[in-house]
């Protein structure tokens, strides 16, 4: 079984480090939302792409963090927010609460039409949470796969 829950967690390593690259790729590229000059669909299309990216990329880290959690302590907790209080201990997440806040961020995006709040979680994705993102970035890349309790 611990070698499963190692393959198991080695990989959900992987993909998060992979979607969490591209997410970057993104974050690189592109300025500061405004929504006064996005205003066609091929103009809005690469932040489409940022949000796509950023929401792959939040879900895979925390299936990343079930399964190194499942590896290291040989249980899953019933909800994110164990999930995510457990992550936090570990020093793998700064926050939980912000990282509440981030898989929420899906749901305002969708149904948030007014420019200066799609403006506001732009800036969030590109900021705040793109920083956080890349702290988890550089954690996940230092988990050491090869000890478990």
């Amino acid at each position: 079984m611990t070698g499963d829950m190692h393959m198991l967690a080695s990989a959900n390593r992987q993909k998060a480090l992979d979607a969490l690259e591209l997410l970057q790729a993104s974050l690189d590229k592109l300025p500061a939302y405004d929504p006064n000059s996005v205003s066609t669909p091929d103009q809005q299309e690469p932040y489409d792409a940022l949000s796509d990216r950023f929401m792959r990329a939040t879900e895979t880290c925390l299936k990343f963090f079930r399964s190194y959690e499942r590896y290291m302590y040989g249980e899953t907790s019933d909800t994110v927010r164990d999930l995510l209080n457990r992550t936090e201990k570990m020093e793998l997440v700064s926050s939980v609460q912000k990282w509440m806040e981030m898989r929420d961020i899906r749901n305002r995006i969708v149904h948030d039409y007014l420019p200066d709040q799609v403006k506001k979680l732009y800036d969030l994705i590109m900021f705040d949470y793109g920083e956080e993102l890349q702290h988890v970035r550089q954690r996940i890349e230092a988990v050491d796969l090869s000890t478990a309790s």
